[in-house]
């Protein structure tokens, strides 16, 4: 894959895109939550990561996937071509279900990449998958919105384009995501059309692809070679897509298909268990841990066998559930640890890791979302996580994107941000000069080192209220999700969109326009 700087500013129209980042614009978004026309680069993690498992463990979690691969197996369901691939590739095929030889997946995975780029239209909107590398993605999937009058309701494709909006103009949020809310105002046939459109329209980051048919996932490709040509499309990466497996052990045939067309056309796959653990594995983390090794190594090896070297990550969606109701739950202490096992299981296969997120089960922006959702986001941090995929706007279990939630999400991507640049070791950070300065018995409030330093010191939330109690009362008595609500209704009117080629646009629309003339509206 190219990294070659010409390479990508030519592909991009030699544009550069407003809002850089770097200079005094990235320093004051750095230290708060940011604002509008800010942006921060992908996260270089400086801190170290946290592990719960010693090599006894890892390697007792990886004897069991290798039996489970050979003895139980997996099922590619309705798809010939797959089934044929792992037949010729060495594998044992029994009607659906493959048996892999112990070490088949691992051999095929080493063309894999550890690290690649995603590339955006506008190259100063690349990001690194991999290595040392955190990208924050918004919220994936949901049917409904809860608005900013307070409604509960189907997502349109308004709201699509909102969230697309509010991530372009969040600093720390580094990726556009995919479908960041399912516009069910428009056919099922035709809306991937438009959710990928509006990513390319109205933001300039990186971005996902369709994968709810195989023929979807080629209309994203098609597209994506309209705006950086068919070349460097085949030979870089410029989409990045989620393959969910059908847990326990089960590839479908919509997801496989998705994930061959992105594989030959070199578009990475997050190859991700979805995983309710008592539901869709076992109840334990080591059993989860094992089917989520065992699913990732199936799916993604599968990958190499449709073009050796696509990239892929090792996705994991893990989720626990209330043994009384059923229900998801979130934020709580297994799936966390699932989390930071799988991600030094997927270090050891030296692959891009995905989880986590700010995932809650509340149904508003309240107290049990914001613990839940800051729950789930230490851990992703902690556990050295490439792509975040839920960084800002879920709830509700992932039923609903809320504009309320994203604002006070992307307030707590920023902080970890911060927290992950980790301790300033120069000299300015020493801060030897204001120790002697100041002695024993004074203050530090105004010293040399103070004054040169209090603006970009400490992280300023734009959501926390920290004024007095009078003052509080004087403005309002706001509460957060109040404060977040203001806070969208201003960004939403003061955006402006990236700059796009209106050649590449009118492509675009007329290969929309084609498509869309081309089959009758299906909303099933």
């Amino acid at each position: 894959m190219s990294d070659n700087a010409a390479v990508e500013q030519e592909a991009s129209g030699g544009r550069r895109g407003r809002g850089a980042s770097g200079g005094a614009a990235a320093r004051r978004a750095a230290r708060s939550g940011g604002g509008p026309g800010t942006q921060l680069t992908y996260i270089k993690r400086k801190i170290n990561v946290y592990e719960v498992l010693n090599e006894e463990g890892l390697a007792l979690i990886e004897k069991n996937t290798d039996t489970v691969l050979e003895e139980i197996g997996i099922i590619f369901r309705d798809d010939a071509e797959a089934l044929a691939l792992w037949k010729e590739a060495g594998a044992d095929v029994k009607g659906e279900r493959v048996h892999f030889p112990k070490g088949l997946c691992r051999s095929l995975l080493k063309t894999a990449p550890s690290i690649y780029t995603q590339h955006a239209r506008n190259p100063e909107r690349s990001v690194q998958i991999g290595g040392n590398a955190t990208v924050f993605a918004p919220v994936y999937g949901p049917p409904f919105v809860r608005d900013l009058d307070g409604n509960r309701r189907y997502a349109t494709i308004e709201d699509f384009q909102n969230f697309v909006k509010l991530a372009y103009m969040a600093p720390s949020i580094h990726h556009s995501g995919g479908t960041v809310c399912e516009p069910v105002d428009v056919p099922v046939n035709k809306r991937h059309l438009d959710m990928v459109y509006s990513h390319i329209k109205y933001s300039d980051k990186p971005f996902m692809g369709s994968v709810t048919a195989p023929e979807r996932a080629e209309d994203t490709v098609a597209m994506a070679k309209l705006v950086f040509g068919d070349d460097f499309v085949e030979n870089n990466t410029v989409l990045t897509s989620l393959i969910n497996a059908n847990s326990p052990m089960v590839f479908d045939e919509t997801m496989l298909g998705a994930l061959k067309v992105y594989s030959r056309h070199n578009q990475a796959c997050i190859v991700t268990p979805f995983i309710l653990a008592g539901a869709m594995s076992p109840v334990t983390v080591a059993g989860t841990l094992t089917q989520v090794l065992a699913e990732v190594l199936a799916g993604a090896s599968f990958t190499q066998l449709i073009r050796p070297g696509a990239p892929v990550l090792f996705g994991t969606f893990a989720s626990s559930i209330s043994m009384q109701s059923g229900a998801p739950t979130f934020g709580t202490p297994e799936p966390s640890l699932v989390s930071y096992g799988a991600a030094q299981l997927a270090r050891r296969l030296g692959l891009p890791f995905r989880t986590g997120g700010s995932l809650c089960a509340s149904k508003v922006p309240d107290a049990q979302a914001a613990y839940e959702s800051a729950n789930t986001l230490n851990s992703t941090i902690l556990a050295g996580t490439n792509f975040v995929l839920h960084s800002a706007g879920w709830l509700e279990g992932g039923l609903a994107s809320c504009y309320e939630k994203f604002m006070m999400d992307i307030d707590q991507l920023g902080m970890q941000q911060k927290f992950a640049e980790g301790v300033d070791l120069s000299e300015n950070g020493q801060a030897m000069d204001a120790i002697r300065q100041v002695g024993p018995g004074s203050h530090y409030l105004g010293c040399d080192h103070t004054q040169a330093n209090f603006q970009t010191a400490f992280y300023r939330s734009n959501i926390a209220d920290n004024n007095s109690y009078e003052q509080w009362l004087a403005e309002g008595e706001k509460t957060a999700p109040q404060r977040a609500n203001e806070l969208a209704r201003r960004w939403l009117e003061s955006y402006e969109a990236p700059h796009l080629d209106p050649a590449i646009d009118e492509a675009l629309k007329d290969f929309i326009a084609r498509k869309k003339g081309s089959m009758p509206d299906a909303f099933t």
